[in-house]
């Protein structure tokens, strides 16, 4: 990717790579990764005829990291990304995301339908909020049970902060092993007990993987070594707050724009939703217009299956 601008959106700035001509593409990451997990995209959409915007999510990497739980809302957020969409382009963007990008990106669209003409998500499918905030369910489902759960332990300021910044470079490579499709049954495992630590028994693989490099296991650790975990932790610090925002919020909680869904079947998110998403999406998304399960693939869709998600997405941007 090209040189990075710090481009100001809602009082903040995010380091923002950029490349190519034409309609407006904006790229969102998730957790724990940076703009460097499009990195297959940013040249294929810029190729096929599109202005690709792959910003480092607030918190992460060179994009400014505040301090707050609560800056790191979904309100906050989602703005963040209409700001950059109205920076860039005078026209309607389209907004694409994965894991925690896929929830900013599908609300984005939600809630800035004149900014946004279309929206897709990777691995975590859309859902319009329910009677309970995610958090209170995941704690009658494990913590109740003393069962591990990953968002549970990630609740508390401090704690996974310092096992995951105690060593970032192996921190990062055992969770990605863990979540790809590469691992082996139970490389995320099921039977921890809740007071565990989340690397425990996560196993460090060998690289490089036929999907991640050295290299880039180099780009990631760099950058967490500047921004640490809290700002991108604090993402699942606003379960509640981002519950009763959207529950009050007045907007269509059914996305209206067209829209794409794209996740791989070795995904530990399917555990999650009780619904496939074949079956959940036609309910919340007026104009799903396809959901593709890709076979083999874990958490990372767009970095396992690059050809292939690149190909669905340039596909349906054609179509719109």
């Amino acid at each position: 990717m090209t040189e990075p601008a710090l481009i100001e959106v809602n009082g903040i700035r995010l380091r923002t790579w950029t490349l190519g001509d034409g309609p407006l593409v904006i790229l969102v990451h998730g957790f724990p990764e940076t703009a460097h997990s499009w990195r297959h995209q940013v040249a294929a959409l810029s190729a096929a005829g599109y202005r690709v915007a792959a910003p480092d999510v607030r918190g992460y990497g060179g994009s400014d990291a505040p301090e707050p739980v609560e800056a790191y809302a979904m309100e906050e957020m989602t703005r963040d990304f209409a700001d950059l969409a109205t920076a860039l382009s005078p026209d309607p963007a389209v907004i694409v995301g994965h894991d925690w990008g896929a929830p900013l990106a599908w609300n984005t669209a939600r809630l800035f339908p004149e900014r946004f003409r279309a929206v897709a998500g990777l691995s975590v499918p859309y859902a319009p909020p329910g009677d309970h905030a995610p958090i209170d369910i995941y704690h009658k489902l494990f913590t109740e049970k003393d069962r591990f759960f990953y968002q549970v332990y990630f609740q508390d300021e401090g704690v996974a902060e310092a096992e995951l910044e105690a060593d970032p470079e192996d921190s990062l490579v055992k969770f990605y092993y863990a979540w790809s499709g590469d691992a082996p049954e139970h490389g995320w495992p099921t039977d921890k007990k809740h007071g565990d630590k989340v690397l425990t028994g996560l196993t460090r693989p060998d690289l490089p993987l036929s999907w991640f490099t050295q290299e880039d296991l180099d780009a990631y650790a760099a950058a967490f070594e500047v921004s640490g975990f809290r700002g991108p932790l604090n993402r699942y610090r606003n379960h509640r707050r981002d519950h009763d925002f959207l529950k009050a919020h007045p907007s269509n909680p059914i996305i209206q724009q067209p829209s794409l869904f794209i996740y791989g079947d070795r995904d530990p998110v399917l555990t999650m939703f009780r619904t496939p998403p074949e079956k959940l999406l036609p309910a919340t998304l007026a104009d799903l217009r396809g959901v593709h399960r890709l076979p083999g693939i874990g958490h990372w869709t767009q970095q396992e299956a690059p050809e292939t998600v690149n190909r669905l997405l340039i596909d349906w941007l054609r179509a719109l």
